[in-house]
């Protein structure tokens, strides 16, 4: 009996090695829950780009929209797990518990985490010709005006969202939230003149003020971000506030873990070429590959972060 116990699983490690081996033998699709546009779609097309070079397979974004992010996600969580469905997991992630009343799928179970891809801050900005010159500014007009300034997201329960929100517990502030349906619509907004002031990822932040059409007024980071070294971050002026964003990629849960390890194998040769890199930098963030495991212990973490937020601002849940 212990030589057949052993014996199937040396047959299992076999099959599990020839399986990744032949991985993939045709396209994948990279599912993105967020219409085209915005900065999870732009990372996306460039992770496809990478993964297409180091695969030898195309991968097809597939832009699945819907409920901040949810709709897309359930859909990716629901398909065979044999590998060729990626999901692209953002910030928004890990939101997902915190603001729903109840979940589609197990975000820890039903999805395989595969590695990072990105990491960045949030740019808290406004348009050029704003009277608002700093963070401390905005600050004072906010209280002297509660409720009279207000700031564009992505929707309900989203990274941009509860960011606004945790600036309003931690500035003491009532700037009021106007949530939009996801992609660029809060650019959109804060460019045209009817947003005060904007939460936003770095990837889609940063070409608009290096092109003069948006002024940063603080990085969200710990420390000043290397792509805009001038630009002070929020905490020299409001201690305690930090957001920092990420992209990463994940799988069908009980997709097998050697063709998880092949896919993480390939994700980490991807973020090394020189193209890619570079383009990532040019967005803002920092490349950032990572074990499945390492990510995983990561979403758990920013799970319970985001909910310990919605509990204290009494958000209601969605």
């Amino acid at each position: 009996m212990r030589y057949a116990g052993f014996a199937f699983l040396v047959w299992m490690l076999v099959s599990g090695q020839a399986l990744a081996q032949a991985f993939p033998s045709k396209p994948l699709r990279l599912v993105t829950p967020f219409p085209p546009g915005g900065s999870a779609d732009i990372i996306a097309r460039v992770t496809a780009q990478g993964l297409n070079e180091v695969l030898g397979q195309p991968v097809v974004v597939e832009n699945r929209a819907g409920a901040g992010g949810v709709t897309g996600t359930d859909y990716g969580a629901k398909q065979a797990p044999d590998g060729y469905t990626l999901i692209l997991i953002s910030g928004a992630y890990p939101v997902y518990p915190a603001m729903l009343k109840s979940m589609p799928f197990d975000p820890l179970k039903d999805v395989a985490m595969v590695s990072m891809l990105t990491s960045y801050p949030f740019v808290i900005s406004v348009v050029p010709d704003s009277p608002l010159r700093s963070l401390g500014d905005l600050i004072a007009r906010a209280k002297a005006n509660p409720g009279r300034l207000n700031y564009p997201s992505s929707g309900i329960g989203t990274v941009h969202h509860l960011s606004g929100e945790l600036f309003n517990a931690l500035a003491g502030t009532y700037i009021v939230h106007v949530p939009y349906r996801g992609g660029n619509a809060p650019l959109t907004e804060i460019l045209a003149g009817r947003a005060d002031v904007l939460f936003e990822a770095m990837t889609l932040s940063i070409g608009q003020i290096q092109a003069g059409k948006l002024r940063a007024l603080a990085v969200t980071s710990r420390e000043r971000w290397k792509a805009l070294p001038e630009t002070p971050t929020a905490q020299e002026t409001l201690p305690g506030y930090e957001v920092n964003s990420f992209i990463g990629l994940g799988v069908t849960g009980g997709t097998p873990g050697p063709l998880v390890e092949r896919l993480n194998a390939a994700v980490r040769k991807a973020l090394e070429q020189p193209d890619s890199h570079k383009r990532f930098i040019e967005l803002g963030g920092e490349p950032l590959a990572s074990s499945p495991e390492e990510m995983r212990g990561f979403i758990a973490a920013e799970i319970e972060k985001w909910k310990k937020v919605v509990a204290a601002r009494n958000i209601e849940k969605q």
